[in-house]
C-alpha cells in the first residue's frame, strides 16, 4: 500500500511540476526572445512543439501526428503497465516506469487539449546543444534510464 500511495505522490508530483513550468513559460516566455543564462549554457525559449522528440514530425499532417502522438503514446503508456502488472515489477522499475507515465501523461494533456507540446529549456555548451525540452521530457528520459537499468539488473540475476 505504501509503495503505491509514494508512486502516485510521485506522478502527482512530477506532472504537477510540469504543469506549472510550462504554464509559467507560457506567461512569460511567449513572445519574448531566448534568454541566456550561466555562459549560455542554459537558455530558456518558448516554442509549442507539434511532433515528437526534438520536433519529429512536427510537419507531418495533423491527422498524423494526432494519431502517433496522442493515441500511439497513450496505448504505449497503457501497454507499459500491462506489461508492469505481468511481470510484477517493483522497485526501480517500478519508479522508472512512474517517471515515464507521468511525462508521457503530462505531454499527451497539451497534445489533446492544444495539439502541441510546450517546450522551453535548452542546454548546452558551444554548438553541441539538447534540442529545446520541458520537465516532462526529462521525466520521460530518467523514466526510460531507471527502466533500462532495473531491466538489465533484473535479467542479470537470473
Amino acid at each position: 500500500m505504501w509503495t503505491r500511495l509514494a508512486l502516485l505522490v510521485l506522478i502527482a508530483t512530477t506532472v504537477g511540476c510540469d504543469r506549472v513550468t510550462k504554464h509559467f513559460a507560457e506567461q512569460t516566455l511567449a513572445g519574448t526572445p531566448p534568454q541566456s543564462f550561466l555562459a549560455d549554457t542554459f537558455r530558456l525559449e518558448y516554442v509549442e512543439n507539434a511532433g515528437a522528440f526534438l520536433a519529429l514530425g512536427a510537419e507531418w499532417p495533423p491527422v498524423v501526428r494526432r494519431a502517433l502522438f496522442t493515441y500511439g503514446s497513450g496505448l504505449v503508456m497503457v501497454g507499459m503497465v500491462a506489461v508492469a502488472v505481468r511481470f510484477r515489477w517493483s522497485g526501480l522499475a517500478l519508479v522508472g516506469l512512474s517517471l515515464y507515465l507521468a511525462g508521457g501523461m503530462s505531454n499527451l494533456a497539451d497534445r489533446v487539449a492544444r495539439g502541441s507540446v510546450i517546450d522551453f529549456m535548452n542546454v548546452g555548451l558551444g554548438p553541441l546543444r539538447t534540442g529545446i525540452f520541458n520537465v516532462a521530457d526529462m521525466a520521460i528520459l530518467l523514466g526510460v534510464a531507471l527502466l533500462v537499468v532495473a531491466l538489465y539488473r533484473a535479467e542479470q540475476s537470473s
